[in-house]
């Protein structure tokens, strides 16, 4: 799939789901979002940007505590939720911008701060995008990253990534803490912080968000069932398909 074909899809696959995802409790909610908040509490004078913002939690959260946000996502839809959702927050010191992780439309050295949550396993070229991080970052500026987190062990991966594929054609992969390291490495992004956490997400809500078709959710759920007894356990997958995933929030310092 070209670089282009892959942005349409994700396009294609958020547009019309946009509303799901304002009200999605795992969205709008988490101990991550927690830390965003708290981490920001030094920067009242930052401007940051929110890459694939989605529908504007990470926006939201960041927005009380910072002098400006740009919100900036693929999806047209999702920015008009993100606008919206401000004015009625009463939040309006929130821009959007509309664009995709591997060709900021930005200058060099404009933003303080750069944050991304639940987005980076869409992005076609992580690399490219986190070199365009780097890019529009002013000297001393920090990149967090907030995302589901592979396992690293190679079974336990194949498993993530299968489930993920078959509910959301535009999923690239997620990646383990060693690779965003590496990521963040050859960006020239020196790492302060990570921390990894669990997210539980229910099936039927999992599903739904993303519209996944049916006969894509009964082959989850058969492929959930025919797993090895370490997957199970390790992901806490439940009778009725709901599991637990890893997450990692990794900070870096341009």
């Amino acid at each position: 799939m070209t670089t282009q074909s892959h942005h349409d899809n994700v396009s294609q696959q958020f547009s019309s789901r946009a509303g799901a995802y304002l009200t999605s409790q795992v969205h709008a909610a988490g101990r991550d979002l927690e830390r965003l908040g708290e981490y920001l509490a030094p920067y009242a004078n930052a401007r940051l940007l929110d890459m694939g913002c989605g529908a504007g939690h990470a926006s939201f959260t960041a927005a009380p505590r910072v002098a400006e946000v740009v919100a900036y996502d693929l999806s047209a839809q999702m920015l008009e939720v993100v606008t919206s959702a401000a004015r009625e927050k009463g939040l309006h010191n929130i821009a959007t911008r509309q664009g995709y992780a591997e060709a900021l439309p930005f200058g060099g050295e404009e933003f303080d701060i750069v944050i991304s949550r639940y987005s980076a396993h869409h992005w076609h070229d992580v690399g490219q995008a986190l070199r365009e991080v780097r890019r529009v970052l002013k000297p001393g500026g920090v990149f967090i990253l907030m995302d589901v987190m592979s396992p690293g062990h190679v079974l336990r991966d194949i498993w993530l990534q299968t489930v993920e594929a078959l509910r959301d054609t535009s999923h690239v992969r997620d990646y383990s803490a060693a690779q965003w390291g590496a990521f963040f490495n050859d960006a020239g992004l020196a790492i302060e912080q990570i921390a990894c956490d669990r997210l539980h997400l229910e099936f039927s809500s999992w599903v739904a968000r993303m519209r996944t078709p049916q006969p894509l959710v009964e082959a989850i759920r058969l492929y959930q069932q025919s797993a090895a007894d370490e997957v199970k356990d390790y992901f806490e997958l439940q009778e009725d398909g709901s599991f637990t995933s890893d997450t990692i929030w990794m900070s870096g310092r341009r």
